[in-house]
């Protein structure tokens, strides 16, 4: 049996999980932005469900938007949009992000996003830069606030 504190844990990360999800939802109903186009469903799930792990510090999970999107821009820009560039898109993120050490597996999505749908730049900046940022800053605040634990436990 899971102790009181590892439940109550369990629960705080379950709230903060299902709230970040509904701001996420009003986002995209307020700006018009399709939800499908927003790639932070399964990044909210790790930086709320599994806060000690690597890939949900803030430098991996804004960090490794950031490197996946760009990755996928640079191929759009090589080879264009199609299946094909999208997949090798996903694979060159995989390694950027290693490499650059900002490894956050639910930024795989990003570059699938901008070559299939031949996204413009501006979804660098919008959802995904600003929405990176103010997903750490909600963890952070959450994490600190509601269940009283210390997160991150580095920033970058």
């Amino acid at each position: 049996m899971t102790d009181k504190p590892t439940i109550l844990a369990m629960l705080a990360g379950a709230a903060g999980g299902a709230v970040a999800i509904g701001l996420m939802e009003a986002f995209a109903a307020s700006a018009a932005f399709p939800l499908f186009a927003v790639p932070f469903a399964t990044s909210i799930v790790l930086v709320m469900g599994s806060p000690d792990a690597a890939p949900a510090q803030p430098r991996a999970l804004v960090g490794g938007h950031l490197v996946s999107t760009l990755v996928g821009f640079a191929v759009l820009t090589v080879a264009g949009p199609g299946p094909w560039a999208a997949a090798l898109a996903v694979g060159l993120a995989i390694v950027a992000m290693q490499v650059t050490d900002t490894f956050h597996p639910p930024a795989g999505i990003d570059p699938l996003l901008v070559v299939a749908n031949n996204l413009s730049w501006t979804f660098l900046l919008v959802p995904v830069g600003a929405g990176a940022v103010l997903l750490a800053a909600f963890a952070f605040v959450w994490h600190l606030t509601v269940r009283r634990y210390d997160w991150p436990h580095r920033w970058w």
